[in-house]
Protein backbone atom coordinates (compact mmCIF):
# COMPACT_ATOMS: atom_id res chain seq x y z
CA UNK A 1 0.00 0.00 0.00
CA UNK A 2 1.21 3.32 -0.94
CA UNK A 3 2.23 5.58 2.21
CA UNK A 4 1.63 8.64 0.21
CA UNK A 5 -2.12 7.19 -1.30
CA UNK A 6 -2.98 6.28 2.52
CA UNK A 7 -2.29 9.99 4.17
CA UNK A 8 -3.77 11.51 1.50
CA UNK A 9 -7.37 9.17 2.23
CA UNK A 10 -6.74 10.13 5.62
CA UNK A 11 -6.00 13.62 5.56
CA UNK A 12 -9.26 15.47 5.39
CA UNK A 13 -9.97 13.70 8.56
CA UNK A 14 -7.10 14.84 10.26
CA UNK A 15 -7.21 18.25 9.40
CA UNK A 16 -10.30 18.42 10.51
CA UNK A 17 -9.64 16.76 14.18
CA UNK A 18 -7.31 18.73 14.30
CA UNK A 19 -8.97 22.03 13.86
CA UNK A 20 -11.32 21.39 16.28
CA UNK A 21 -9.72 20.07 18.83
CA UNK A 22 -6.05 21.75 18.65
CA UNK A 23 -7.21 25.17 17.04
CA UNK A 24 -10.93 25.33 18.73
CA UNK A 25 -12.27 26.07 15.14
CA UNK A 26 -15.89 26.48 15.10
CA UNK A 27 -17.86 23.30 13.44
CA UNK A 28 -19.03 24.43 10.25
CA UNK A 29 -16.11 26.57 9.39
CA UNK A 30 -13.77 22.97 10.07
CA UNK A 31 -16.30 20.84 8.21
CA UNK A 32 -15.67 24.15 5.09
CA UNK A 33 -12.22 23.73 5.03
CA UNK A 34 -12.27 19.98 4.99
CA UNK A 35 -14.36 19.19 2.10
CA UNK A 36 -12.15 21.90 -0.01
CA UNK A 37 -9.18 19.08 1.53
CA UNK A 38 -11.70 16.23 0.50
CA UNK A 39 -12.56 17.75 -3.06
CA UNK A 40 -8.72 18.66 -3.53
CA UNK A 41 -7.51 15.21 -3.02
CA UNK A 42 -10.09 13.33 -4.37
CA UNK A 43 -9.35 15.24 -7.97
CA UNK A 44 -5.92 16.10 -8.21
CA UNK A 45 -4.59 12.89 -6.67
CA UNK A 46 -7.34 9.89 -6.87
CA UNK A 47 -8.24 11.19 -10.05
CA UNK A 48 -11.33 11.60 -9.77
CA UNK A 49 -13.76 14.41 -12.29
CA UNK A 50 -14.47 17.98 -10.75
CA UNK A 51 -18.59 17.04 -12.05
CA UNK A 52 -18.17 13.78 -9.97
CA UNK A 53 -17.13 15.67 -7.08
CA UNK A 54 -19.62 18.17 -7.48
CA UNK A 55 -22.57 15.92 -7.95
CA UNK A 56 -21.07 13.93 -4.92
CA UNK A 57 -21.24 17.09 -2.54
CA UNK A 58 -24.57 17.62 -4.16
CA UNK A 59 -25.99 14.23 -3.02
CA UNK A 60 -24.37 14.30 0.50
CA UNK A 61 -26.15 17.70 0.91
CA UNK A 62 -29.37 15.81 0.12
CA UNK A 63 -28.64 13.15 2.17
CA UNK A 64 -28.03 15.49 5.43
CA UNK A 65 -32.01 17.01 5.64
CA UNK A 66 -33.03 14.34 7.82
CA UNK A 67 -30.21 15.98 10.49
CA UNK A 68 -29.86 19.19 9.20
CA UNK A 69 -33.42 20.18 9.02
CA UNK A 70 -34.63 18.67 12.15
CA UNK A 71 -31.62 20.65 13.55
CA UNK A 72 -33.60 23.85 12.69
CA UNK A 73 -37.14 22.32 13.20
CA UNK A 74 -36.05 21.72 16.70
CA UNK A 75 -34.66 25.40 17.37
CA UNK A 76 -37.48 26.83 15.80
CA UNK A 77 -39.78 24.65 18.08
CA UNK A 78 -38.00 25.51 21.08
CA UNK A 79 -37.74 29.03 20.58
CA UNK A 80 -41.44 29.74 19.77
CA UNK A 81 -42.19 27.33 23.12
CA UNK A 82 -40.14 29.76 24.99
CA UNK A 83 -41.78 32.86 23.37
CA UNK A 84 -45.45 31.87 24.50
CA UNK A 85 -44.21 30.88 27.93
CA UNK A 86 -44.55 26.60 27.11
CA UNK A 87 -40.79 27.08 28.14
CA UNK A 88 -41.45 28.18 31.77
CA UNK A 89 -44.36 26.37 31.96
CA UNK A 90 -42.42 22.93 31.47
CA UNK A 91 -39.63 24.59 33.92
CA UNK A 92 -42.40 24.43 36.52
CA UNK A 93 -43.32 21.26 36.73
CA UNK A 94 -39.56 19.85 36.35
CA UNK A 95 -38.91 21.55 39.20
CA UNK A 96 -41.34 19.94 41.35
CA UNK A 97 -40.46 16.33 39.97
CA UNK A 98 -38.42 14.60 42.74
CA UNK A 99 -37.46 17.16 45.11
CA UNK A 100 -34.13 16.91 46.77
CA UNK A 101 -32.99 13.69 44.88
CA UNK A 102 -31.09 15.65 42.03
CA UNK A 103 -30.02 12.29 40.46
CA UNK A 104 -33.36 11.28 39.64
CA UNK A 105 -34.34 14.42 38.11
CA UNK A 106 -31.31 13.85 35.79
CA UNK A 107 -32.21 10.58 34.50
CA UNK A 108 -35.78 11.44 34.33
CA UNK A 109 -35.11 14.66 32.37
CA UNK A 110 -31.82 13.81 30.60
CA UNK A 111 -32.87 10.00 29.93
CA UNK A 112 -36.42 9.53 30.04
CA UNK A 113 -37.53 12.47 28.64
CA UNK A 114 -34.75 12.78 26.76
CA UNK A 115 -34.93 9.69 24.93
CA UNK A 116 -38.18 10.44 24.34
CA UNK A 117 -38.08 13.46 22.46
CA UNK A 118 -34.74 12.90 20.55
CA UNK A 119 -36.75 9.86 19.44
CA UNK A 120 -39.58 12.00 18.01
CA UNK A 121 -37.10 14.35 16.24
CA UNK A 122 -37.21 17.34 19.01
CA UNK A 123 -33.62 17.52 19.63
CA UNK A 124 -32.82 17.21 22.85
CA UNK A 125 -29.90 19.68 22.42
CA UNK A 126 -31.74 21.98 21.04
CA UNK A 127 -34.67 21.54 23.83
CA UNK A 128 -33.13 20.68 27.22
CA UNK A 129 -30.37 23.19 27.91
CA UNK A 130 -32.71 26.43 28.20
CA UNK A 131 -34.66 24.20 30.70
CA UNK A 132 -31.83 22.64 33.05
CA UNK A 133 -30.73 26.46 33.39
CA UNK A 134 -33.79 27.46 34.37
CA UNK A 135 -33.44 24.72 37.19
CA UNK A 136 -30.42 26.02 38.31
CA UNK A 137 -27.81 24.29 36.41
CA UNK A 138 -24.56 25.45 35.81
CA UNK A 139 -24.31 26.55 32.03
CA UNK A 140 -21.57 23.82 31.39
CA UNK A 141 -24.10 21.17 32.79
CA UNK A 142 -27.23 22.33 30.87
CA UNK A 143 -24.59 21.99 27.63
CA UNK A 144 -23.22 19.10 28.25
CA UNK A 145 -25.80 16.59 30.20
CA UNK A 146 -28.59 17.08 27.07
CA UNK A 147 -25.62 16.16 24.52
CA UNK A 148 -24.52 12.63 26.35
CA UNK A 149 -28.31 12.33 27.18
CA UNK A 150 -28.68 12.62 23.32
CA UNK A 151 -27.06 9.29 22.75
CA UNK A 152 -28.71 7.31 25.52
CA UNK A 153 -30.60 5.71 22.32
CA UNK A 154 -29.17 8.18 19.86
CA UNK A 155 -29.49 5.15 16.98
CA UNK A 156 -32.93 5.01 17.28
CA UNK A 157 -33.29 9.02 17.53
CA UNK A 158 -35.41 11.33 14.84
CA UNK A 159 -37.63 7.96 14.36
CA UNK A 160 -34.76 5.59 14.01
CA UNK A 161 -32.93 7.48 11.03
CA UNK A 162 -29.80 6.69 11.69
CA UNK A 163 -30.86 2.74 11.71
CA UNK A 164 -32.88 3.50 8.89
CA UNK A 165 -29.12 4.94 6.95
CA UNK A 166 -27.10 2.16 8.39
CA UNK A 167 -29.86 -0.11 6.93
CA UNK A 168 -29.48 1.46 3.96
CA UNK A 169 -25.75 1.14 3.67
CA UNK A 170 -25.65 -2.57 4.54
CA UNK A 171 -28.39 -3.45 2.14
CA UNK A 172 -30.92 -4.75 4.92
CA UNK A 173 -34.23 -3.73 5.87
CA UNK A 174 -34.65 -1.30 8.66
CA UNK A 175 -36.66 -3.45 11.30
CA UNK A 176 -33.53 -6.48 10.54
CA UNK A 177 -30.88 -3.86 11.61
CA UNK A 178 -32.51 -3.27 15.17
CA UNK A 179 -30.47 -5.98 16.90
CA UNK A 180 -26.94 -4.87 15.81
CA UNK A 181 -27.44 -1.99 18.04
CA UNK A 182 -29.74 -3.27 20.51
CA UNK A 183 -27.67 -6.01 22.17
CA UNK A 184 -25.49 -3.06 22.91
CA UNK A 185 -28.03 -0.24 24.93
CA UNK A 186 -28.17 -2.30 28.28
CA UNK A 187 -24.42 -1.91 28.74
CA UNK A 188 -24.07 1.13 26.86
CA UNK A 189 -27.19 3.40 28.51
CA UNK A 190 -26.38 2.57 31.59
CA UNK A 191 -22.38 3.89 31.25
CA UNK A 192 -24.08 7.12 29.87
CA UNK A 193 -25.92 7.18 32.54
CA UNK A 194 -23.36 6.91 35.10
CA UNK A 195 -21.73 9.96 32.72
CA UNK A 196 -24.03 11.99 33.58
CA UNK A 197 -23.33 12.12 37.12
CA UNK A 198 -19.76 11.93 36.82
CA UNK A 199 -19.88 15.38 34.55
CA UNK A 200 -22.47 16.84 37.05
CA UNK A 201 -21.23 15.71 40.16
CA UNK A 202 -18.25 13.70 40.12
CA UNK A 203 -17.45 10.45 42.22
CA UNK A 204 -19.78 11.61 44.60
CA UNK A 205 -22.75 11.60 42.92
CA UNK A 206 -22.34 8.51 40.93
CA UNK A 207 -21.75 6.36 44.57
CA UNK A 208 -25.13 8.10 45.26
CA UNK A 209 -27.31 7.76 41.90
CA UNK A 210 -25.50 4.27 40.93
CA UNK A 211 -28.98 2.83 41.71
CA UNK A 212 -31.54 5.45 39.65
CA UNK A 213 -28.82 5.27 36.84
CA UNK A 214 -28.26 1.54 36.87
CA UNK A 215 -32.74 1.47 36.36
CA UNK A 216 -32.76 3.88 33.74
CA UNK A 217 -29.92 2.40 31.55
CA UNK A 218 -31.16 -1.08 31.50
CA UNK A 219 -34.85 -0.66 31.42
CA UNK A 220 -33.89 1.29 28.19
CA UNK A 221 -31.40 -0.75 26.92
CA UNK A 222 -34.23 -3.82 27.13
CA UNK A 223 -36.92 -2.04 26.06
CA UNK A 224 -34.55 -1.16 22.58
CA UNK A 225 -34.15 -5.05 22.70
CA UNK A 226 -37.14 -5.66 22.68
CA UNK A 227 -38.55 -3.33 19.99
CA UNK A 228 -36.43 -4.74 17.49
CA UNK A 229 -37.40 -8.23 18.58
CA UNK A 230 -41.02 -7.17 17.56
CA UNK A 231 -39.74 -5.01 14.60
CA UNK A 232 -40.64 -1.58 16.02
CA UNK A 233 -37.24 -0.13 15.58
CA UNK A 234 -38.70 3.40 14.22
CA UNK A 235 -40.78 3.68 17.51
CA UNK A 236 -38.12 2.54 20.17
CA UNK A 237 -37.06 5.67 21.63
CA UNK A 238 -40.84 6.39 22.07
CA UNK A 239 -41.61 3.32 24.23
CA UNK A 240 -37.86 3.19 25.94
CA UNK A 241 -38.29 6.76 26.84
CA UNK A 242 -41.90 6.08 28.49
CA UNK A 243 -40.42 3.06 30.04
CA UNK A 244 -37.53 5.17 31.85
CA UNK A 245 -39.73 7.69 33.17
CA UNK A 246 -42.48 5.20 34.66
CA UNK A 247 -39.39 2.90 35.97
CA UNK A 248 -38.13 6.03 37.72
CA UNK A 249 -41.69 6.83 39.64
CA UNK A 250 -42.09 4.14 40.42
CA UNK A 251 -38.42 3.66 42.23
CA UNK A 252 -38.83 7.11 43.85
CA UNK A 253 -42.49 5.59 45.16
CA UNK A 254 -40.71 2.18 46.35
CA UNK A 255 -38.42 3.95 48.14
CA UNK A 256 -40.94 6.26 49.88
CA UNK A 257 -39.25 9.88 48.80
CA UNK A 258 -41.85 12.49 47.37
CA UNK A 259 -42.63 12.33 44.20
CA UNK A 260 -43.78 16.21 43.71
CA UNK A 261 -43.74 19.18 45.98
CA UNK A 262 -45.04 22.14 44.87
CA UNK A 263 -43.51 24.12 47.53
CA UNK A 264 -40.43 24.53 45.25
CA UNK A 265 -42.53 26.42 43.09
CA UNK A 266 -41.85 30.56 42.92
CA UNK A 267 -43.98 33.41 42.06
CA UNK A 268 -42.70 33.31 38.34
CA UNK A 269 -43.88 29.58 38.31
CA UNK A 270 -47.29 29.91 39.21
CA UNK A 271 -47.78 32.78 36.78
CA UNK A 272 -46.70 30.67 34.28
CA UNK A 273 -48.66 27.82 35.59
CA UNK A 274 -51.59 30.35 35.32
CA UNK A 275 -51.05 30.83 31.81
CA UNK A 276 -51.11 27.69 30.31
CA UNK A 277 -52.11 24.37 31.39
CA UNK A 278 -49.50 21.61 30.88
CA UNK A 279 -51.42 20.27 28.71
CA UNK A 280 -51.21 23.07 26.58
CA UNK A 281 -47.36 23.75 27.09
CA UNK A 282 -46.79 20.29 25.54
CA UNK A 283 -49.03 20.45 22.92
CA UNK A 284 -46.67 20.13 19.83
CA UNK A 285 -44.68 17.40 21.79
CA UNK A 286 -48.35 15.66 22.47
CA UNK A 287 -49.30 16.03 18.50
CA UNK A 288 -46.14 14.67 17.53
CA UNK A 289 -45.82 11.80 19.32
CA UNK A 290 -49.59 11.13 18.13
CA UNK A 291 -48.37 11.78 14.21
CA UNK A 292 -44.79 9.72 15.13
CA UNK A 293 -47.43 6.80 16.43
CA UNK A 294 -49.58 6.67 13.58
CA UNK A 295 -47.30 6.91 10.95
CA UNK A 296 -44.78 3.90 12.45
CA UNK A 297 -47.75 2.09 13.39
CA UNK A 298 -47.08 -1.73 12.15
CA UNK A 299 -51.05 -2.14 12.17
CA UNK A 300 -50.91 0.91 10.00
CA UNK A 301 -50.95 1.63 6.04
CA UNK A 302 -49.25 5.03 6.68
CA UNK A 303 -45.64 3.44 7.49
CA UNK A 304 -45.57 1.57 4.27
CA UNK A 305 -46.98 5.07 2.38
CA UNK A 306 -44.64 7.98 3.27
CA UNK A 307 -41.57 5.74 3.89
CA UNK A 308 -41.84 3.43 1.05
CA UNK A 309 -44.55 4.24 -1.51
CA UNK A 310 -44.46 8.07 -1.58
CA UNK A 311 -40.13 7.73 -0.64
CA UNK A 312 -39.92 10.49 -3.34
CA UNK A 313 -36.45 9.47 -5.11
CA UNK A 314 -34.04 12.18 -6.39
CA UNK A 315 -31.59 10.93 -8.80
CA UNK A 316 -28.17 13.37 -7.87
CA UNK A 317 -25.75 10.31 -8.64
CA UNK A 318 -27.39 8.02 -11.53
CA UNK A 319 -28.52 4.72 -10.72
CA UNK A 320 -28.20 5.77 -6.53
CA UNK A 321 -31.56 7.83 -5.59
CA UNK A 322 -31.60 9.73 -2.52
CA UNK A 323 -34.88 9.40 -0.70
CA UNK A 324 -36.33 12.69 0.33
CA UNK A 325 -39.75 10.70 2.05
CA UNK A 326 -41.02 14.05 3.26
CA UNK A 327 -43.95 12.27 4.55
CA UNK A 328 -42.13 10.84 6.85
CA UNK A 329 -39.35 12.65 8.16
CA UNK A 330 -39.35 13.59 11.36
CA UNK A 331 -38.57 17.67 9.93
CA UNK A 332 -41.53 17.85 8.59
CA UNK A 333 -43.84 17.00 11.28
CA UNK A 334 -41.85 18.93 13.82
CA UNK A 335 -43.20 22.00 11.60
CA UNK A 336 -46.56 20.70 11.46
CA UNK A 337 -46.84 20.18 14.76
CA UNK A 338 -45.36 23.43 15.82
CA UNK A 339 -47.30 25.66 14.03
CA UNK A 340 -50.89 23.37 14.91
CA UNK A 341 -49.67 23.70 18.40
CA UNK A 342 -49.34 27.90 18.14
CA UNK A 343 -53.17 28.47 18.62
CA UNK A 344 -53.49 26.12 21.48
CA UNK A 345 -50.37 27.43 23.07
CA UNK A 346 -52.39 31.15 22.42
CA UNK A 347 -49.27 32.51 20.34
CA UNK A 348 -49.36 35.96 19.39
CA UNK A 349 -48.35 37.43 15.90
CA UNK A 350 -45.84 39.02 17.59
CA UNK A 351 -44.37 36.20 19.57
CA UNK A 352 -44.49 33.95 16.04
CA UNK A 353 -42.47 36.95 14.36
CA UNK A 354 -39.64 36.93 17.22
CA UNK A 355 -39.53 33.53 17.94
CA UNK A 356 -39.19 32.53 13.97
CA UNK A 357 -36.58 35.30 13.60
CA UNK A 358 -33.98 33.88 16.51
CA UNK A 359 -34.66 30.53 15.47
CA UNK A 360 -33.05 31.50 12.47
CA UNK A 361 -30.55 32.91 13.68
CA UNK A 362 -29.67 30.09 16.23
CA UNK A 363 -30.11 27.31 13.58
CA UNK A 364 -27.63 28.74 10.52
CA UNK A 365 -24.50 27.34 11.76
CA UNK A 366 -25.60 23.90 12.89
CA UNK A 367 -27.60 23.28 9.65
CA UNK A 368 -24.43 24.52 7.85
CA UNK A 369 -22.46 21.95 10.24
CA UNK A 370 -24.87 19.08 9.47
CA UNK A 371 -25.14 19.52 5.58
CA UNK A 372 -20.64 19.72 5.22
CA UNK A 373 -20.27 16.69 6.85
CA UNK A 374 -22.35 15.07 4.46
CA UNK A 375 -20.52 16.17 1.26
CA UNK A 376 -17.35 15.21 3.05
CA UNK A 377 -18.26 11.41 3.12
CA UNK A 378 -20.07 10.95 0.17
CA UNK A 379 -16.94 12.83 -1.78
CA UNK A 380 -14.74 9.81 -0.28
CA UNK A 381 -17.39 7.31 -0.80
CA UNK A 382 -17.54 8.25 -4.46
CA UNK A 383 -13.59 9.27 -4.88
CA UNK A 384 -11.53 8.01 -8.09
CA UNK A 385 -14.76 7.10 -10.35
CA UNK A 386 -15.42 8.47 -13.49
CA UNK A 387 -18.00 10.12 -15.34
CA UNK A 388 -19.68 6.82 -15.90
CA UNK A 389 -19.62 6.42 -11.63
CA UNK A 390 -17.58 3.81 -11.84
CA UNK A 391 -14.60 2.65 -10.38
CA UNK A 392 -12.15 1.20 -12.83
CA UNK A 393 -9.33 1.46 -10.08
CA UNK A 394 -9.73 0.42 -6.71
CA UNK A 395 -6.81 1.99 -5.58
CA UNK A 396 -8.03 5.40 -6.53
CA UNK A 397 -10.94 5.20 -4.16
CA UNK A 398 -10.06 7.15 -0.74
CA UNK A 399 -12.29 4.14 1.50
CA UNK A 400 -10.91 1.68 -0.10
CA UNK A 401 -7.36 2.88 0.76
CA UNK A 402 -8.39 3.26 4.52
CA UNK A 403 -9.37 0.15 4.49
CA UNK A 404 -6.73 -1.82 2.94
CA UNK A 405 -4.65 0.18 5.24
CA UNK A 406 -6.67 -0.45 8.74
CA UNK A 407 -6.82 -4.57 7.71
CA UNK A 408 -3.47 -4.34 7.24
CA UNK A 409 -2.54 -2.46 10.06
CA UNK A 410 -5.02 -3.69 13.08
CA UNK A 411 -5.81 -7.04 11.79
CA UNK A 412 -8.48 -8.95 13.89
CA UNK A 413 -7.88 -6.04 16.24
CA UNK A 414 -9.92 -3.75 13.54
CA UNK A 415 -13.23 -4.86 15.63
CA UNK A 416 -11.66 -3.65 18.60
CA UNK A 417 -10.53 0.26 16.76
CA UNK A 418 -13.91 0.33 15.03
CA UNK A 419 -15.86 2.13 17.71
CA UNK A 420 -13.26 4.89 18.25
CA UNK A 421 -12.96 5.38 14.43
CA UNK A 422 -16.76 5.78 14.99
CA UNK A 423 -16.40 8.23 17.91
CA UNK A 424 -13.71 10.12 15.69
CA UNK A 425 -16.23 10.20 12.66
CA UNK A 426 -19.04 11.53 14.88
CA UNK A 427 -16.68 14.08 16.43
CA UNK A 428 -16.05 15.35 13.17
CA UNK A 429 -19.15 15.00 11.77
CA UNK A 430 -21.58 16.55 14.29
CA UNK A 431 -23.87 12.94 14.60
CA UNK A 432 -23.86 9.47 14.34
CA UNK A 433 -25.91 9.15 10.70
CA UNK A 434 -22.97 11.31 9.13
CA UNK A 435 -20.14 8.97 10.64
CA UNK A 436 -22.47 6.16 9.63
CA UNK A 437 -23.23 7.54 6.32
CA UNK A 438 -18.93 7.96 6.28
CA UNK A 439 -17.46 5.26 7.47
CA UNK A 440 -19.91 1.97 6.93
CA UNK A 441 -19.03 0.89 3.30
CA UNK A 442 -15.06 1.55 5.52
CA UNK A 443 -16.10 -1.11 7.92
CA UNK A 444 -17.67 -3.11 6.02
CA UNK A 445 -14.59 -3.74 3.47
CA UNK A 446 -12.20 -4.11 6.08
CA UNK A 447 -14.45 -6.70 8.21
CA UNK A 448 -14.28 -8.94 5.29
CA UNK A 449 -10.74 -8.99 4.60
CA UNK A 450 -10.22 -9.98 8.24
CA UNK A 451 -12.85 -12.59 8.59
CA UNK A 452 -15.40 -10.82 11.03
CA UNK A 453 -18.40 -9.51 10.85
CA UNK A 454 -18.93 -6.23 8.88
CA UNK A 455 -22.74 -5.84 10.15
CA UNK A 456 -21.71 -5.93 13.67
CA UNK A 457 -18.39 -3.94 13.11
CA UNK A 458 -20.94 -1.50 11.36
CA UNK A 459 -22.95 -0.62 14.10
CA UNK A 460 -20.31 -0.68 17.16
CA UNK A 461 -18.90 1.96 14.71
CA UNK A 462 -22.67 4.11 14.73
CA UNK A 463 -22.84 4.05 18.98
CA UNK A 464 -19.07 5.26 18.66
CA UNK A 465 -20.59 7.88 16.43
CA UNK A 466 -23.42 8.54 19.01
CA UNK A 467 -21.09 8.41 22.00
CA UNK A 468 -19.66 11.52 19.68
CA UNK A 469 -22.64 13.76 21.18
CA UNK A 470 -20.77 14.93 24.20
CA UNK A 471 -18.00 16.04 22.40
CA UNK A 472 -19.06 16.88 19.21
CA UNK A 473 -18.49 20.33 18.17
CA UNK A 474 -21.72 20.49 16.52
CA UNK A 475 -24.16 19.06 18.73
CA UNK A 476 -22.55 21.21 21.50
CA UNK A 477 -22.95 24.55 19.48
CA UNK A 478 -26.09 23.61 18.87
CA UNK A 479 -26.80 23.26 22.35
CA UNK A 480 -24.64 26.88 23.50
CA UNK A 481 -26.67 28.60 20.48
CA UNK A 482 -29.85 27.40 22.48
CA UNK A 483 -29.08 29.26 25.86
CA UNK A 484 -27.51 32.27 23.63
CA UNK A 485 -23.65 30.62 24.67
CA UNK A 486 -22.56 29.87 21.92
CA UNK A 487 -18.59 31.09 22.84
CA UNK A 488 -19.20 28.12 25.71
CA UNK A 489 -18.98 25.04 23.50
CA UNK A 490 -15.21 24.98 22.53
CA UNK A 491 -15.23 24.59 26.81
CA UNK A 492 -17.19 22.04 26.84
CA UNK A 493 -15.39 19.77 24.17
CA UNK A 494 -12.63 18.78 26.85
CA UNK A 495 -14.49 18.12 30.56
CA UNK A 496 -16.64 15.28 28.59
CA UNK A 497 -13.44 13.63 26.54
CA UNK A 498 -12.63 11.42 29.28
CA UNK A 499 -16.59 10.12 29.44
CA UNK A 500 -16.63 9.41 25.89
CA UNK A 501 -13.62 7.36 25.94
CA UNK A 502 -14.47 5.59 28.40
CA UNK A 503 -17.44 4.46 27.14
CA UNK A 504 -16.41 3.63 23.64
CA UNK A 505 -13.57 1.21 25.20
CA UNK A 506 -16.72 -0.63 26.55
CA UNK A 507 -18.33 -0.95 23.44
CA UNK A 508 -14.22 -1.42 22.02
CA UNK A 509 -14.22 -4.43 23.99
CA UNK A 510 -18.09 -6.01 23.35
CA UNK A 511 -17.52 -5.77 19.68
CA UNK A 512 -14.14 -7.80 20.02
CA UNK A 513 -16.36 -10.29 21.45
CA UNK A 514 -19.55 -10.43 19.35
CA UNK A 515 -18.03 -9.61 15.94
CA UNK A 516 -16.47 -13.18 15.57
Amino acid sequence: MDPVSVLLAFFPVIAIFLLLLVYRVAADTAGFLGWILAALVAWLYFQTPLEVVLTSSAAGVVASLPIALVMAASIMQITLMQETGAVARVVALMKTIAPGQQTVQIMIINVGFGILLTSLGAVTVSILPPIMLALGYSTMAAILLPAIGYDALCTYALLGIPAVVYAQFVGRPVNEVGMYFAMYMPVISTCIALGMLQITGGTAMVRKGFLPALIAGVTAGVIAILMAKAGLVTITGIAAGLGVIAALVIYVKLTGNILQDRGLLNEQDLAAERHLSLARATSPWILLTVFSLILNSPGLPFFNLTFKQWAMPLEIIPGNPEKIRLLWQAYFWVVVCTFLALPIMRATGEQVRRGLKTSAKRAFRPILSASVFFAIAYIMQHSGKGVDWKLAVPANNMINVMAEASAATFGKFYAAVAPFLGLLGGFISGSETSSIAMLTKLHLSTAEKVGASGLVIAAASGIGGGLASVISPAKLQNAASSIDKIGEAPKAIRPAFVISMLITAVVSVMTMVLAF
